[in-house]
């Protein structure tokens, strides 16, 4: 019993140390983020304190801001959004407004399969597969270790993709780990 959670608890380490080098190493590179339904945004328009504030893009993936009502953020980069916010207000509210977004919570990630603790988990930069399975416990003693699925909400036509450890898992992904056949 001792030795098993040793054993888990070392598993769990390097999943976060190597989870700390893929972090260092992605931070440099610019993704392009498609924001989807529950992420969260603040968006600054600079000298407009009424127009400012966090928002939270619904099930639909629409936000609604002051004056320029809903505006469809799902499938939009964040420079692609503020490019419309921007359209949206000038020149019938303001002249020349600057617009600035930041994402300030990505939606969460789901996995489902042969993990101790499946479920929904807040989505973290620079996450893998391998370190999705740590924020769920670790792999159940009948879990295929070295393939899993990934179906990227990002998406639009969702399928499956075979992966392995060390793919990278996005907002709103679903990955599954699948069982293997023989437990010996």
């Amino acid at each position: 019993m001792l030795k098993r959670k040793i054993e888990n608890l070392v598993f769990i380490v390097i999943c976060f140390l190597s989870f700390q080098t893929i972090a260092n190493e992605t931070s440099s590179e610019t993704i392009q983020y498609h924001l989807g339904a529950g992420d969260k945004i603040k968006v600054v328009v600079f000298g407009q304190t009424d127009l400012s504030g966090e928002f939270q893009l619904d099930g639909n993936g629409r936000i609604s801001l002051p004056l320029v009502k809903e505006i469809q953020a799902a499938g939009l980069t964040v420079t692609e959004l503020e490019a419309a916010i921007t359209s949206r207000l000038s020149p019938d509210y303001l002249l020349n407004p600057k617009v600035s977004i930041e994402v300030l919570n990505y939606r969460p990630f789901y996995i489902i399969g042969e993990v101790k603790n499946p479920g929904q988990y807040p989505y973290v930069s620079g996450m893998t597969v391998l370190t999705a399975v740590a924020l769920a416990g670790g792999y159940t003693y009948r879990a295929k270790t070295n393939k899993a699925f990934i179906t990227h909400a990002q998406h639009l036509t969702a399928n499956k993709q075979v992966t392995n450890q060390d793919s990278k898992v996005l907002p709103g992904d679903v990955i599954e780990i699948p069982e293997k056949y023989w437990l010996f």
